[in-house]
Order: C-alpha cells, then sequence, then structure tokens
C-alpha cells in the first residue's frame, strides 16, 4: 500500500525570495500559476498537499495535465526529493526506512535512466548485486520483459521503446509488493502496451499495489480500478474508472427511425428530454434518420416507444470515454494550453458537450 498524505513541494525560490526559472520571473506568466506561487512570491507550489493512497490488489490511475504534479508526487513519494510538508508510507514506513527498497517497490521513472554504455544485462545484474538478489533472478526478469535478444546490447543503443522495457525489469527486479510506474508505456509497440496492462492486472491480482500514470487514456480505462486527478498541484477527486465516467460525463440514446415527426412528438412535452438530430455513423441502417436522445432513461424510453408503435432500426446507450469524462474536469485545470492553426484552444475545444456526439462505449475490462 502507498500512502500518500499532505505532500507540499514548492520549487524556483531563492534565498533572496525572488522567483527563478519561472515565467513570471521572466516577465510572463503560465495560466493558473499565480494560486501556485507562495505569498513570499518567487516559490511556487508543484504540488499542494496531495493526499491519497494507492490500495492493496488495486491498480490506482494517477492522472492529470503536463505540469500537474504527477512526477514530482511520485518522486516525493520514493524519497527522491524531500517535500516540504507532509509524508508517503510504503506498506507503512517511510522509504528511507526500508532496508531493502527494491524489494518493497518498484519504480519506472525514466525510461533512460541505464548508462549508456552499460549493457541491459550488467545494467540490471549491477542493481541485483547492491540489493541482495541472485543471478538467477536477473535472467528471469530479462526473458519477462522481452529483452533476452538485446542482454549483451549497450543501454544507449536502444529505442525508447526497448528502453522502456529495461527501466520497467529493473522496477521487476526485487518482486515487490508495490509498482510505482510514471508513464510505463510511453514508447512501446501495441503487443508493449498490452504486456503492460496485462503486467498491472496480474501483480494488482496477487494482492500488490500498483500506482500508474499515463496519458492513454484507453489503456487507464481498461487497467485501473481506481483514479486519482490531479490539476496545479491540487488533488481535483478521487474516485473508480465507472463512477467518474458516469459522474461526469452524460449519457444518450442513440436512435435511427424513419419516422422523425413520431419521434419528435413523444418527447414534445418532456421535461428535460432534448431530441437532436445526430450525424450518420458507420454502421448505420441505410434507411431513416439518426437522432440523439439526451435526458431520458433508456428502459422507460424503449416502453414508450414499445406503447407509441415507433419504428426503429437503431436504439442504443452512448456512453463518453474516460478521456471525454477528464477533460470535462480538467480542461480548466490545464497548465500548459495549446492551440491548433486556427486559433482554437484544444482543452476546450475538446471539452464534452451536451450534443457532442460521443461515441458508444463500456468502460470494462
Amino acid at each position: 500500500m502507498i500512502e500518500i498524505q499532505g505532500l507540499t513541494k514548492s520549487f524556483g525560490r531563492t534565498r533572496g525570495g525572488g522567483a527563478r526559472g519561472t515565467q513570471a520571473g521572466r516577465g510572463g506568466t503560465v495560466p493558473g500559476s499565480a494560486a501556485r506561487r507562495g505569498a513570499a512570491g518567487g516559490a511556487r507550489k508543484a504540488i499542494d498537499h496531495v493526499t491519497f493512497t494507492a490500495e492493496d490488489g488495486k491498480v490506482t490511475g494517477f492522472l492529470g495535465p503536463n505540469g500537474a504534479g504527477k512526477s514530482t508526487t511520485m518522486r516525493a513519494a520514493l524519497g527522491l526529493i524531500r517535500p516540504d510538508e507532509g509524508s508517503a508510507l510504503i506498506d507503512g514506513r517511510p522509504i528511507g526506512r526500508i532496508e531493502a527498497p527494491m524489494r518493497v517497490v518498484g519504480a519506472v521513472l525514466d525510461a533512460k535512466s541505464a548508462h549508456p554504455g552499460r549493457s541491459a544485462y550488467a545494467h540490471l545484474r549491477a542493481l541485483a548485486l547492491t540489493n541482495g538478489i541472485g543471478r538467477k533472478r536477473v535472467d528471469e526478469i530479462i526473458d519477462m520483459t522481452g529483452l533476452a535478444a538485446v542482454r549483451q546490447r549497450p543501454a544507449g543503443q536502444f529505442s525508447l521503446g526497448m528502453s522502456q522495457r529495461l527501466s520497467i525489469a529493473a522496477a521487476l527486479l526485487g518482486d515487490p509488493h508495490n509498482l510505482v510506474l510514471d508513464e510505463p508505456v510511453n514508447g512501446l509497440d501495441p503487443e508493449g502496451v498490452k504486456w503492460v496492462r496485462e503486467l498491472c492486472r496480474y501483480y494488482a491480482s496477487q494482492g500488490r499495489a500498483v500506482l500508474l500514470s499515463s496519458h492513454l487514456m484507453s489503456e487507464v480505462a481498461l487497467t485501473a480500478d481506481d483514479l486519482v486527478i490531479i490539476g496545479q498541484g491540487r488533488i481535483l477527486e478521487t474516485t473508480t474508472v465507472n463512477a467518474f465516467v458516469a459522474e461526469h460525463s452524460r449519457h444518450s440514446i442513440r436512435v435511427v427511425t424513419p419516422d422523425p415527426a413520431k419521434l419528435y412528438a413523444i418527447f414534445a412535452h418532456a421535461a428535460g428530454v432534448s431530441v437532436m438530430p445526430a450525424a450518420r455513423a458507420a454502421g448505420d441502417p441505410a434507411e431513416g434518420q439518426a437522432f440523439r436522445i439526451v435526458g431520458a432513461d433508456l428502459k422507460a424510453t424503449a416502453d414508450v416507444f414499445a406503447r407509441a408503435g415507433l419504428v426503429i432500426y437503431q436504439f442504443l446507450e452512448e456512453r463518453a470515454s474516460l478521456e471525454e469524462a477528464y477533460m470535462a474536469l480538467t480542461h480548466t485545470a490545464v497548465e500548459y494550453a495549446s492551440t491548433v492553426p486556427d486559433g482554437r484552444n484544444v482543452a476546450i475545444e475538446n471539452r464534452p458537450q451536451g450534443n457532442v456526439q460521443n461515441r458508444p462505449q463500456e468502460v470494462t475490462r
């Protein structure tokens, strides 16, 4: 179990109290950055009283925009940076008091952490020797992570994907009870992404705790049990995948019918229900018109259609994806907003609206 309690960390303040290395110190501002600078000026809170628990037996997805504080939180939890306030416990102890840390927690923080001149085998063997781990375990992990064919190749010659596999191998070396994985699928091919997903699910099924950050929302939806959402250094929400999607997205019903007039008449006096034309999609029946109904219950709508004798060619419930729900929650907490050539703000334009066509999706594993 990984317990994060009130972690706070500020960066950029000099001894004289001024800003160092911040946009404000150079005459500019980052959206939302003023709220994260300390009262004395200059010091910028990367994380602000971050509290959550990654429980045993679960994969906890740790999500947030770039610069939200995910990596800072993970590094503070692993003792790589010292927080200004708060604490982090791994299986009930600070990492500095754990005698054999690799047997308690494995971490992926930087795919290129291995010395470029050292082979994959030499890198893992050195880690094993300093942690009392035998040669047999090194061989097992090399086979498990698909590195057998390149075990003697210098790490500096690895692609990003192969470097990521080596980083994961190092995390697994001590057969730890906890995993802290910061963007572990970056650079991996589809087979590698699937492997990481199955690896996380396997470790959770063994009663271990997995803390996983990723920008691939589809993978988080398939992998995680719980979610922790962070924005501008503060926790926005702790929840489960299904509860999060249900809370932050609007469900709708998609209907294809040859009788639009009857459809509109059915809902003409229904409070809180809207019917609007929908763009035709691949797989739609050749005949009829597509509509989206928002604000109506699926079962009640089916009963009304049956009683009214409405002919329908398609009738399905649409649910927003995890990505769409995430965008709806975090669009105001984006630290580095981007635009497309026509000037539209990407974070705002991608925010789900009530009449936006959401693809049918059930968030299941």
